[in-house]
């Protein structure tokens, strides 16, 4: 694909596999299309490496956090399940909601919490809303760490941001999948792996070997759940799709 910014005829010319079409520069539609790569190429530079949370990285696009704040505001879970520690910034960011909403607790799993970064969340401030349990996700005995954690009747989200090979987010999604409650969702993050496999940091594997791959997969055999993008509750843009690491992300279970 060849993209070209006219910024004194205001357009974008994109040619792609013999066809060529322009859009007009101030557009949803060359929005959309520059955005797509601005992900791609930021996710390549690390961007998502320049952001903390309270005191701590946290590793992510800040869309994507600003876009799941509001589906945990609306859903108000008791306990929000994040595989996935590395720095703690995410659980911090989840746990700092559930003060606010006056509900909730965090169970964070990660194989290895290195012990400079569990010092510093069983430091802070929001450490009281916080479990850690350390141990690779999809184990028998984490799982019945995690069950420990959340009782009978509680409304519970899960969110999957550990390895993201296509094998272990499976595995994961089998295991956790039955926690989440009716209305609530269980989030795939890092679906656009797909999308990067051509870039330099990239692995050409990637395009199979994937979180979006896992979640096809596991759609086909679990009716109860459907892949639906929370609609957005303001917008007075033209916009309609998301600056997003997390396509394929949102499965909410129905039943």
């Amino acid at each position: 694909m060849k993209l070209i910014i006219d910024t004194d005829l205001q357009t974008v010319c994109c040619q792609n596999d013999n066809r060529e079409y322009s859009v007009p520069l101030y557009s949803r539609e060359a929005f959309e299309l520059l955005s797509r790569w601005w992900v791609k190429i930021g996710w390549n530079e690390k961007y998502e490496y320049t952001f903390s949370w309270l005191g701590r990285p946290i590793i992510q696009l800040p869309e994507d956090m600003v876009r799941i704040q509001e589906v945990l505001y609306r859903i108000k879970p008791d306990v929000i399940i994040e595989t996935g520690v590395a720095h703690g910034g995410s659980l911090i960011y989840y746990a700092g909601l559930c003060k606010v909403m006056g509900n909730g607790r965090v169970v964070g799993i990660d194989i290895d919490i290195r012990p400079h970064n569990r010092r510093a969340i069983e430091e802070h401030e929001l450490a009281s809303y916080i479990t850690l349990i350390e141990g690779d996700s999809t184990a028998s005995a984490v799982l019945t760490l995690v069950k420990s954690n959340v009782q009978a009747g509680e409304t519970v989200a899960v969110i999957l941001d550990s390895c993201h090979t296509q094998k272990h987010v499976a595995a994961e999604l089998e295991a956790y999948a039955p926690l989440v409650s009716p209305g609530s969702y269980i989030i795939v993050t890092d679906g656009i792996m797909q999308e990067l496999f051509d870039t330099p940091r990239g692995n050409p594997e990637w395009q199979w070997d994937n979180p979006g791959s896992a979640v096809e997969e596991f759609l086909q055999i679990h009716p109860e759940f459907i892949c639906e993008r929370p609609a957005w509750v303001f917008n007075e843009s033209q916009l309609a799709e998301e600056v997003t690491n997390w396509p394929k992300a949102w499965l909410k279970r129905l039943f």
